[in-house]
């Protein structure tokens, strides 16, 4: 194997510009975070409410619930990026502005963004839905045995303890927005795989290249685990193992 070893290529200038290659990975990991915490809020609180009506007794409200999950969940995302990126701007009114503009920079961020995070709230719902269900039923019925209202019972007794449940199937999701962000290079996100394949082409130096992204995922995805983690044991319910029965 003739490759030319080069650790130090991350120092070097670009070809035909001021930045350093570093530059440019450092600009990726800036659009990789923006665009996973965008879409991990927009998934969070989504999938809080499509998780929570996937259990109501209302069927409409349920079905609805089902459709949204499993729209979201069994399409790739890949193809889901695709759809929001060129074939949703043609649906919309033209005046509706930043969403058929193809020249503003933010086009591209806020579809990918909304993708991930629908995609990923579908996802959300499923592991809110079966927090919730896991209760027991007498946790419901007490409430409204209390004078709790349904939505009253939801918000103060239900969600409260399913939530806690579930944060550690909910980490190994927050994990995966990181991951599915390098989808959104597809439509010219300039996130870290988008800028590992412009400096490999323009470096020649592929193996550095990726090992650095390797490890700049890698780092997102513990401090995930390791924010998540410290949100888990700081809303453990006292006395119950694992914030459990």
């Amino acid at each position: 194997m003739n490759y030319n070893w080069n650790w130090g290529i991350f120092l070097d200038q670009v070809k035909g510009g001021d930045e350093t290659y570093l530059d440019w990975l450092a600009t990726g990991l800036g659009w990789t975070v923006a665009v996973s915490l965008t879409a991990w809020l927009m998934a969070l609180l989504l999938g809080i409410a499509i998780g929570t009506l996937r259990t109501l007794p209302s069927r409409p409200l349920a079905t609805f619930g089902a459709a949204w999950v499993e729209l979201f969940r069994n399409l790739p995302l890949l193809v889901q990026m695709f759809l929001w990126f060129f074939v949703v701007p043609e649906l919309l009114p033209k005046d509706w502005g930043l969403w058929v503009k193809r020249d503003m920079p933010a086009k591209e961020f806020i579809t990918a963004a909304v993708c991930l995070g629908l995609f990923t709230s579908s996802r959300v719902a499923e592991q809110v839905r079966s927090g919730i269900q896991s209760l027991p039923r007498g946790q419901m019925h007490a409430a409204l045995a209390m004078g709790f209202t349904l939505p009253q019972a939801y918000r103060h007794v239900l969600l409260p303890q399913a939530l806690r449940r579930v944060i550690p199937p909910l980490t190994s999701e927050f994990m995966n927005v990181f991951k599915n962000s390098s989808v959104a290079f597809a439509i010219g996100v300039m996130e870290l795989t988008f800028q590992a394949r412009q400096m490999q082409e323009d470096s020649e130096q592929g193996i550095e290249t990726y090992v650095a992204v390797t490890i700049l995922y890698f780092l997102c995805a513990i401090i995930a685990n390791r924010g998540m983690a410290v949100i888990e044991a700081r809303s453990r319910i006292p006395g119950l193992i694992g914030g459990s029965h």
